[in-house]
């Protein structure tokens, strides 16, 4: 399942131009499917604000690739574990592995997903089974596995990535839609069974970031053309755009945020 699609993070614009979040320094984040896509850019942000950073990524040679630049950059390195985040006993050894490592985890972001292309008629029960099995299910064991971490510490910070395709309701690939719908329902009901520990817990919901996977899967002009004239801002989305938003949510200047989504996606209508 090993796809190499290596974002070179430090390539792009943006990385050197993020606002500072003192309190950041020396939490641990835990960030599943942090080798590659939008994930590699929420590694390098947090790195970059001096967080221990452990990730989950099915793609080992990425990761390490990620995790030399962000050391190179740094001067820290952080834990890449392969794994398959839809065998929970995977995720949740990942999960212990960094704690082991970092200590307790004060931020979770809840990243990785597959958004591969289907109709209604095209997907059999396994079908169905295997994207929930990526896209919605590890996301609640995950936040189960780092609830007691954030109560003895009084707090933390959960970030679950949705998609703007379920706001615009977009058609292509139905089952990816209706796990990111979950992921706000999710979000809002966990944001209130936590909230009385300090807990908080939002949702971003990206556009049409151009992360490598996407541009060798999905990107032609025709789309792009038709994304870019449907957003107020006329350029692509790269992971930088993201960042800011998970960086703002995981600080304590969001204290009082929880069960919200950011919509980052230029403006789409």
């Amino acid at each position: 399942m090993e796809s190499h699609d290596y974002d070179d993070v430090f390539e792009e614009d943006g990385w050197n131009n993020l606002p500072t979040f003192p309190d950041l320094k020396g939490k641990t984040v835990y960030i599943t499917g942090g080798g590659s896509g939008i994930g590699a850019y929420f590694a390098a942000a947090f790195a970059l604000q001096g967080a221990n950073v452990g990730f989950i990524s099915l793609d080992k040679q990425s990761a390490q690739k990620l995790c030399d630049q962000i050391e190179l950059k740094t001067g820290s390195r952080p834990l890449d574990i392969q794994g398959d985040i839809r065998n929970i006993a995977n995720l949740k050894s990942s999960i212990d592995q960094v704690r082991d490592k970092f200590g307790p985890i004060d931020i979770l972001i809840n990243n990785a997903a597959r958004d591969t292309r289907h109709k209604l008629e095209d997907y059999q029960p396994e079908d169905w089974d295997a994207s929930i099995n990526t896209n919605l299910r590890p996301q609640y064991f995950a936040m189960q596995s780092v609830k007691d971490d954030m109560i003895a510490q009084g707090g933390g910070s959960i970030i679950n990535l949705s998609s703007i395709s379920f706001n615009l309701g977009l058609g292509g690939y139905p089952v990816y839609v209706a796990a990111k719908a979950g992921i706000i329902g999710l979000t809002k009901s966990l944001a209130r069974e936590l909230g009385p520990y300090n807990i908080r817990v939002n949702a971003i919901a990206p556009g049409w970031v151009l992360t490598e996977r996407q541009k060798r899967l999905w990107v032609n002009e025709a789309d792009l053309k038709d994304c870019l004239d449907r957003q107020s801002i006329k350029t692509p989305l790269n992971g930088w755009d993201v960042v800011g938003a998970a960086l703002f949510l995981a600080s304590n200047v969001s204290s009082k945020i929880s069960g919200q989504e950011i919509i980052v996606d230029g403006g789409r209508v």
